[in-house]
């Protein structure tokens, strides 16, 4: 018998789904049969991945907003109405990629703000404005995409790392909190992926010692891509996923493993 991942009637919040995995997210979501609010911090990013739904028959709508103002993030989690699943995917790996990356001995603390709002902060933010709502509805989803970073630690990332792993100690606070109440919440942790942001290296530089050296510890010899996360990510968010909750998964070409 086949399995359906049917979300058919749910509404799922996906934070920065303009681009790269938040936009693969918004899709594989909307072909699922949920309803999508598309967030981006650019509005025409936003509006252009819900067109994208709307154009092959899905429902979407766009929300611009800033996931680093909860003021921001409340209104438009009260204007879409009840979320039944998040998608905590915005994500800051540093403005210049690969090339943002120092000793933690070298940063100082403007380095890690940008860090921390986003990655730390903007999940506690989301996460807090839809949960009373799931509580009251005893039913919920909330998936935040992380990093193997916060698993394993990343030389010269340190302050991204502590703020995926703080996310990451979130979630499992959560699961044990609103389990009694029909919400599951896990953790999806990433490998390196080709992004918009990383794209120059994996389209000009494939070959580059560089590129080289950063795909030598994974078993499965390329970058991650958006499609190799959203069909776990469906998955979590269905009823099928029901009986999963405080887990951290990798998705991560085989670069570490977890028991």
């Amino acid at each position: 018998m086949a399995v359906q991942l049917d979300l058919t009637g749910r509404r799922v919040l996906i934070t920065g789904a303009g681009q790269g995995v938040g936009r693969g997210l918004a899709l594989a979501f909307a072909s699922a049969g949920a309803a999508v609010v598309v967030n981006d911090l650019r509005a025409e990013r936003a509006e252009a991945v819900a067109d994208e739904i709307r154009a092959e028959g899905g429902t979407a709508t766009a929300a611009a907003f800033d996931v680093t103002d909860f003021d921001a993030v409340t209104a438009a989690v009260t204007a879409a109405g009840h979320v039944d699943i998040l998608v905590n995917n915005a994500g800051n790996a540093g403005a210049e990629g690969f090339a943002s990356r120092a000793p933690f001995a070298e940063t100082a603390p403007e380095d890690w703000e940008p860090f921390l709002r986003v990655n730390l902060y903007g999940v506690l933010h989301c996460t807090r404005a839809v949960l009373p709502s799931m509580i009251d509805h005893t039913w919920g989803r909330v998936l935040t995409i992380v990093s193997d970073a916060g698993r394993t630690g990343d030389a010269n990332g340190a302050t991204y790392a502590a703020a995926k792993a703080g996310a990451a100690g979130l979630t499992r606070s959560l699961a044990l909190e609103t389990g009694r109440y029909g919400i599951t919440a896990n953790n999806i942790a990433l490998g390196t992926m080709r992004t918009p942001l990383t794209e120059p290296l994996w389209a000009e530089q494939a070959d580059s010692p560089q590129a080289k050296a950063i795909l030598a510890g994974y078993a499965v010899r390329r970058p991650g891509l958006p499609e190799d996360v959203t069909h776990l990510a469906v998955l979590l968010a269905s009823d099928h996923g029901s009986w999963i909750t405080g887990q951290t998964i990798p998705v991560n070409g085989g670069y570490s493993f977890a028991l």
